[in-house]
């Protein structure tokens, strides 16, 4: 299997797991940060390149932003605000409440919808 379809197979089964509603909140953030981090590496596969780990995604991104064009900056910072606000709080926070797991889903729709490289 590809470096592709590897990266598709994990969105798909980290989006499931998100979306999983017997799953704990704290388990569905942290599957919408890393399907969202495997969609955007689904999408540099396809251009032949691999990001390597999450704290790249923005360099990545800026430094070859024919990978989402003009969506380029919207996919770094909604990825950037999961990874570094929403999913730190309620993973280990004790302050959190059911918004920010709504955002925690809206962030993750938003790059999911720019990142066209997972078929359902």
């Amino acid at each position: 299997m590809g470096q592709l379809e590897n990266h598709q197979k994990h969105a798909r089964a980290l989006r499931a797991d998100a979306y999983r509603a017997e799953n704990s909140d704290e388990i569905r953030v942290e599957a919408f940060f890393l399907a969202a981090y495997q969609l955007i590496e689904s999408a540099a596969a396809r251009h032949g390149l691999h990001i390597q780990k999450h704290q790249n995604v923005r360099h990545e991104l800026e430094a070859n932003t024919f990978i989402f064009e003009e969506n380029t900056e919207t996919v770094w910072r909604d990825f950037q605000e999961l990874e570094g606000r929403v999913r730190p709080r309620v993973v280990y926070g004790s302050a959190w409440t059911a918004a920010d797991v709504e955002k925690a889903r809206e962030l993750f729709e938003s790059i999911e919808k720019i990142c066209p490289a997972v078929p359902p």
